[in-house]
């Protein structure tokens, strides 16, 4: 489905990426504190939601 150079941009890219992001939040979070009161609570909604997405597809394609 895809190439292994494909396959290497992409696992480069979401380290990459993941690590801006992170990197990002951890200084605006100093900077601005009252906008991150309660941000966990949307990581754990963003991770629920995905874990519901791949627990549909599971189940419709058996």
């Amino acid at each position: 489905m895809f190439s292994s150079r494909q396959m290497i941009f992409a696992i480069v890219f979401i380290i990459a990426f993941t690590g801006i992001i992170i990197f990002s939040y951890k200084t605006d979070k100093k900077s601005l504190p009252i906008y991150y009161k309660g941000s966990y609570k949307i990581l754990i909604g963003f991770f629920i939601a995905i874990g519901f997405m791949v627990f549909v597809k599971y189940i419709t394609t058996k």
